[in-house]
Formats: structure tokens, C-alpha cells, sequence
């Protein structure tokens, strides 16, 4: 696979996240106190609102790792594992694009 291809790519994968975190943001908005939706429905929508609020922080993450890698694209040591310094094989900067390190070396 080409740069051009890779970059394509981290730049449909940075898009999707951007569309992900926003659909976050709008569902972890608070609920306004006076809206009668039952003490179970209350507490329901607070437990739900911990598991969004840890999705936005976790995509917001990979945002971050994403756009890092994005920056790199032009070094020479783009695709290279940072701790053996072996090319990182293309099928895992594609199912991992914010992979720093080759699989033997993540463990």
C-alpha cells in the first residue's frame, strides 16, 4: 500500500471519529431538571451518560493518536516499530493506525 493510500485512509478514519465524537457530545448533554421522566429513567440516563462520557474520552483518544499519526506520514520512520525498529506490517497500521509499535513489541 502507498502513502497516498495510507493517507486516504487515516483521513476517512480521522473523519468517522470526529462524526463519533460529536454524536457523543450531543448524547452526554445534561438532562434539564424539570423534565418528568421518572426516578428509574433518572438514573438510567446517568448510568448511560458514564458509558458515553467514557466512549467520548476513549475516541477522543484515538482522535488525538490518529491525527499524531497523520503528522508523521512524511518522516522516514513512518510504519517502523519505535521500540526494534522493524516496519510495522501494513495490515496492522490499517486495524491500528495509531500503533507505535509492531505486535511482538505491543505485548
Amino acid at each position: 500500500m502507498e502513502r497516498g493510500q495510507i493517507e486516504q485512509f487515516l483521513k476517512r478514519e480521522i473523519e468517522k471519529t470526529l462524526e463519533i465524537i460529536e454524536e457523543y457530545k450531543e448524547m452526554v448533554k445534561p438532562e434539564a431538571p424539570d423534565v418528568a421522566i421518572g426516578r428509574v429513567s433518572r438514573m438510567d440516563a446517568i448510568n448511560n451518560r458514564s458509558v458515553v462520557e467514557a466512549a467520548l474520552r476513549q475516541a477522543e483518544s484515538k482522535l488525538n493518536n490518529l491525527n499524531r499519526v497523520f503528522e508523521s506520514l512524511d518522516h522516514e520512520d513512518f510504519g517502523k516499530c519505535k521500540r526494534c525498529h522493524k516496519e510495522i506490517p501494513i495490515q496492522r497500521v490499517l486495524i491500528r493506525p495509531e500503533s507505535l509499535f509492531c505486535v511482538q513489541c505491543a505485548d
